[in-house]
């Protein structure tokens, strides 16, 4: 599968100069800008590319800074449809007409077919609607949530050179040449055998208000035995995770309010059965991620990964980030981004890193 990766620095028009040299007639384009050139860059490249279709998310990764562009292009060899589901947080339903002609259109086959997905929020909806469509054809799901976007402004994602507040936009990827496989990868393990029971929650504020019938913090506090007022600043140690079956999908804290609810970035629901986690030995996980995903593919044409910020500011906090940005562009071509929450199949998820590889 042929793909193209181009950077660039610097204002708009310089920065999207850079970065598509050398990019011709591609069938699809996603590209990564910062929020202050975001609007500007994604006309420049409508302008550029008329006739491609063209998502995009904010950026942060580990191969330009934060004021740089990144573009992915497609060509030929992939069939490739894009779209957005606007009003994401109201009526996502609606898209799903659009999102079932696309996936006809392209003809999922097995193992095949991937949809990357970018959004502002309203994640468990969107994860639902797009489940919904995908599951019973196969197709994975992958995805991330726009964050850090500087106080006053809204979380916007770009499709075809229009930026969209309350939305996703979504790129439905069939390869050609080759299988398409999705990995999660999760650095945290179970600190005890001990499960917890949410007995009272706020899904609306994706709050935690009481495990096993007591406040969440003293929960959390007593089994961990950090205190109350530093449980939130524990997140990037022993987050929460639920459990679905054999797996266990993690849940961060960002908040606490004085009767112990813990506010938290991924929903929970009542009688969702809860692990506290601790940090494991993460560069051990990561070379058994590579090593699988060497394994499992015979010649890697892309790598795209999706990052949550705490990872990242856990990788910053310990030196270990371009360690680790070198250890996956060491599989093939690379682009990685960092999200506020990830999507995985049918699963909104935290502090986890999702993965599409391509062969």
């Amino acid at each position: 599968m042929k793909t193209f990766i181009g950077t660039g620095v610097g204002q708009p028009e310089a920065a999207v100069h850079q970065a598509v040299q050398g990019l011709t007639s591609p069938s699809a384009i996603l590209f990564m800008a910062s929020y202050e050139h975001f609007k500007e860059t994604a006309s420049r490249l409508k302008e550029l590319f008329p006739d491609t279709p063209c998502i995009g998310t904010r950026l942060v990764n580990g191969q330009v800074n934060d004021s740089g562009l990144a573009v992915l292009g497609f060509f030929s060899d992939v069939k490739i449809r894009c779209g957005i589901i606007t009003e994401a947080s109201r009526c996502p339903v609606a898209g799903t007409t659009q999102l079932l002609k696309q996936i006809a259109e392209i003809s999922p086959g097995t193992d095949d077919t991937v949809c990357v997905e970018y959004c502002t929020g309203s994640e468990e909806k969107l994860v639902t609607t797009f489940t919904s469509c995908l599951e019973t054809k196969g197709i994975h799901l992958a995805g991330g949530t726009v964050f850090d976007v500087p106080d006053g402004k809204p979380p916007v994602v770009a499709y075809n050179g229009e930026l969209y507040e309350d939305a996703c936009v979504y790129a439905l990827i069939k390869n050609t040449t080759g299988k398409i496989r999705v990995y999660k990868e999760n650095i945290y393990e179970k600190t005890s055998a001990q499960s917890h029971f949410a007995t009272k929650v706020d899904v609306s504020r994706k709050a935690l208000i009481e495990l096993d019938g007591r406040p969440a913090a003293d929960v959390y506090s007593a089994e961990l035995g950090i205190p109350r007022d530093k449980i939130v600043d524990n997140v990037l140690v022993n987050p929460m995770g639920r459990a679905v079956g054999n797996q266990v999908f993690i849940s961060s804290m960002n908040g606490m309010d004085t009767d112990g609810t813990l506010t938290n970035y991924k929903r929970i629901n009542k009688n969702d059965c809860i692990y506290f986690l601790s940090l494991g030995d993460y560069k051990a996980t990561e070379q058994q991620t590579r090593q699988q995903i060497q394994q499992d593919a015979s010649h890697i044409s892309l790598v795209l990964s999706i990052d949550c910020i705490y990872r990242y500011l856990l990788y910053e906090k310990e030196g270990y980030f371009s360690t680790y940005a070198k250890d996956m562009a060491s599989l093939g071509p690379h682009l990685g981004i960092v999200g506020g929450g990830e999507q995985y199949n049918n699963q909104h998820v935290n502090q986890t890193m999702v993965c599409v590889v391509f062969e």
